[in-house]
């Protein structure tokens, strides 16, 4: 099986299906190394310049729901062309990026490929993209429910559970406290210490 029809594969099996051909085409007309990762908790997807290699590479996470895995895709491809057309010495997340950003995103911003839920908020972020969807509060509560909608009953954002609701998040209990801004103060149990935990972050709720 040749190169390009194992990314063609690869991209079928995580991207929405109107935007297969287009990531594909993407990555036809300027070639890069891209890897499915395992699931890293500080990035969803990753671009490293190496003027050391001709081929540059691109990894993006494989547990990602599919509009977010064509949202990353596109931010890191954006990397990609903007250091090649740009030089090194620019910014990774400045107005070089941002307009290469737009450009490769744009044909993408359709009910054709988006839900509208995920569509209206994202048209919003494009305006200046940030450095990640996960510092946009509406944009990542949008893209993080159809996460939920493949796990177990019972799952929530943080953000929707009331305030004095037990939770569970990665093996230990906590209770919701307070609210600030895009973090929630949670108190531990037993231990009784706090922690300020993602407001996105996904929990399970557990009933008194």
């Amino acid at each position: 099986m040749s190169t390009a029809q194992k990314i063609f594969n690869s991209l079928n099996l995580h991207l929405p299906e109107n935007s297969v051909q287009y990531c594909w085409d993407l990555w036809n007309e300027d070639p890069f190394n891209f890897l499915i990762t395992k699931s890293r908790s500080t990035k969803l997807g990753d671009f490293r310049y190496r003027k050391d290699r001709p081929i540059q590479t691109i990894t993006i996470n494989s547990d990602l729901n599919a509009f977010q895995f064509l949202i990353t895709y596109i931010h890191e491809v954006a990397h990609h062309r903007a250091f090649k057309n740009y030089g090194i010495a620019i910014k990774p997340h400045g107005l070089e990026w941002k307009k290469t950003f737009q450009e490769i995103i744009s044909p993408m911003l359709s009910d054709l490929v988006f839900p509208k839920d995920i569509l209206i908020p994202l048209k919003r972020h494009m305006l200046n993209p940030k450095a990640s969807t996960g510092a946009d509060l509406f944009l990542n509560r949008e893209i993080k429910k159809y996460n939920l909608q493949n796990q177990e009953p019972g799952h929530s954002l943080l953000n929707d559970i009331k305030l004095g609701s037990i939770f569970e998040l990665k093996g230990r209990k906590f209770q919701k406290e307070t609210v600030r801004r895009t973090r929630v103060l949670c108190i531990e149990i037993p231990s009784g210490k706090k922690y300020l935990i993602s407001a996105h972050a996904e929990v399970r709720k557990i009933e008194a």
